[in-house]
């Protein structure tokens, strides 16, 4: 069961029994709900990053502001460099772990490739961007001598 159909069934139990339910949470459900740990939630509020109300001595966090800091998370796939998307995959633009998962090879080998000059690509701040033209041109190329060399051997 989904996260979202258990807090409807929440709100439903509360309809039909006429029970007011406060959609807060503990820090503690808040982590399990978002599979984090506490601390993670707990910095995430001290940030500024999570809403949240100090009542007494405890922290209750309303589930819409849980689920707005779930959206808003950071996410590699978000990052932005000079305004535009670091790893746009609709213009062809991939990080070294996409790359590295469409290949089906470790990441090491495509920070060798990048360093070493067999696969173009550039630094965008602390991240390299690699173009699909330029991954195409590396998988020709690296497929070819793989190939090579399995021919020869045999």
């Amino acid at each position: 069961m989904s996260k979202k159909e258990t807090n409807e069934g929440i709100e439903k139990f509360a309809i039909q029994t006429n029970v007011v339910v406060d959609k807060l949470v503990s820090i503690t459900e808040a982590a399990r709900i978002n599979d984090v740990t506490r601390q993670a939630i707990y910095v995430a509020i001290k940030l500024n990053k999570l809403k949240a109300k100090k009542e007494t001595t405890r922290w209750a966090i309303h589930l819409d502001d849980l689920e707005d800091y779930r959206n808003q998370k950071y996410s590699r796939s978000k990052s932005v460099f000079d305004g535009e998307l670091l790893f746009d995959n609709q213009k062809g633009f991939y990080s070294v772990n996409q790359v590295a998962e469409m290949l089906q090879v470790p990441t090491q080998k495509i920070y060798y490739a990048t360093r070493s000059g067999l696969l173009k690509a550039v630094r965008k701040g602390a991240a390299w961007v690699m173009h699909e033209e330029d991954v195409k041109e590396y998988c020709a190329g690296y497929l070819a001598k793989k190939n090579q060399k399995l021919v020869t051997a045999s």
